[in-house]
């Protein structure tokens, strides 16, 4: 029996054939720039409470080692890096690690990119105080090796951060009718709404694999503002999760 994989191989053609846009803030990864403001303020708050750093801190994550796993063109690797952490960034996709680097080069940032998948990390033994894994599990093949990989790779007494969309009627509307169709922020075809997600559908696999959910955040889109914003009580479309391995 051959190993297995979370690697969807149609996925990543779809994400390689946009890697030119990962920087272009008013591109096809235009929602993710605006996201990632509210993302990393969850990430930021509950690391320094499970850690014990001070928020206020320039470098909060100093020696503390990361790993965002499917970085795509490292939009959320060079800000944890920024911010201290010792970062190593996986995509299965070539293309998007040679964006990923380059632009890690121009800023001057020292990112650890590989062309690798979790579980690659999981066999080799390999283990980081921090894993991201954001707006990746809706991409993968087989979500229960994927979850058992990250389980892995979260070092004893380190935490997880996932976040993903919700398989609710709503998050079909205004992620894929809304987002994709209407007001085409996203490229056709970007999501499949039977791969979203529900929160249930991750704690017990995840407790299953050594992590205890601690914290659960919608990501909430206001649109006469134009930003996004963490709301405790609205998990209805994007969500994030924090959960923590014992040490």
């Amino acid at each position: 029996m051959g190993k297995l994989s979370t690697v969807d191989q149609g996925e990543i053609d779809k994400f390689s054939a946009m890697a030119d846009d990962w920087w272009d803030p008013d591109g096809k990864f235009k929602p993710l720039h605006q996201l990632n403001e509210t993302r990393l303020k969850f990430i930021r708050q509950r690391s320094c409470r499970h850690f014990g750093r001070d928020d206020d801190r320039l470098d909060p994550f100093d020696g503390l080692s990361v790993l965002d796993v499917g970085c795509g063109g490292g939009l959320i690797s060079e800000p944890m890096a920024r911010l201290g952490g010792a970062v190593t960034g996986l995509d299965a996709a070539p293309a998007n690690i040679e964006v990923a680097r380059l632009h890690a080069a121009a800023s001057g940032l020292t990112i650890d990119y590989r062309c690798a998948t979790a579980e690659d990390e999981a066999e080799a033994g390999r283990q980081y105080d921090l894993v991201l894994a954001l707006e990746i599990i809706e991409h993968v093949a087989d979500v229960g090796t994927f979850l058992s990989s990250l389980g892995r790779v979260v070092r004893p007494g380190g935490a997880l951060f996932l976040s993903t969309l919700n398989r609710t009627t709503k998050a079909f509307l205004l992620a894929i009718v809304g987002a994709e169709y209407l007001l085409r922020w996203l490229p056709r075809g970007t999501h499949d709404w039977q791969r979203f997600v529900k929160p249930s559908e991750l704690t017990r696999p995840l407790r299953q694999n050594g992590l205890k959910v601690g914290a659960l955040s919608g990501l909430v889109y206001n649109p006469l503002a134009d930003r996004w914003h963490l709301d405790e009580r609205d998990l209805d479309v994007n969500y994030i999760l924090f959960a923590a391995k014992d040490g």
